[in-house]
Order: structure tokens, then C-alpha cells, then sequence
């Protein structure tokens, strides 16, 4: 991909399950970023939550040859988000640790 590189460089994406949030996501790994694709994956008015849609945009990246990993966690304040800038090293994304 032309243009900008953000190879060697993570990128926390909030709201990255859907909508601008998946776009950015996906436009990150593809220029190489790892990317922690963060989403409650509740509805669009703030109900719910699940692990689909975060899982569904990590797959997405991993297929197109990027590397992802899912985070579920709110972000909502800064102590929420605390975790999200340290998630666990798991088998498929391995740079996490």
C-alpha cells in the first residue's frame, strides 16, 4: 500500500467492531500496524455487549495477512482504559508481551 507506514507501531482502535472504527482498524494493518481492536459489541444505542464483533474485525486482519488481537474492555475513563494499553499475549498475537 502507498503512502503512510505504520509498520512496527500498535494501534488501539476504539469502537473498531463496526462502522469508522473497523474501517480504521483495517486501513492500520494494512499499513502495517498491529492493531487492538477494541469493541463492547454492544448496539449502536449503547446496550448489549458480546465478543463477536471485536473477534469478527481480528479474523478480518489476520486473513489479510496483519496481525490483531481483540480487546472487550471499556474505555470509557481512564482507569477503564488502563487495560486496553496492556492486552495479554495470546497465540495469535504474540507481540503483545
Amino acid at each position: 500500500m502507498d503512502g503512510i507506514s505504520f509498520e512496527g507501531r500498535v494501534a488501539i482502535v476504539t469502537g473498531a467492531g463496526g462502522g469508522l472504527g473497523r474501517t480504521h482498524a483495517l486501513d492500520l494493518a494494512a499499513r502495517g500496524a498491529k492493531v487492538v481492536v477494541n469493541d463492547l459489541g454492544g448496539t449502536i444505542a449503547g446496550t448489549g455487549g458480546g465478543t463477536a464483533m471485536a473477534d469478527h474485525v481480528v479474523k478480518e486482519i489476520i486473513d489479510a495477512g496483519g496481525q490483531a488481537v481483540a480487546n472487550y474492555d471499556s474505555v470509557a475513563t481512564p482507569r477503564a482504559a488502563r487495560p486496553s494499553c496492556r492486552p495479554r499475549s495470546t497465540p495469535t498475537a504474540p507481540w503483545t508481551s
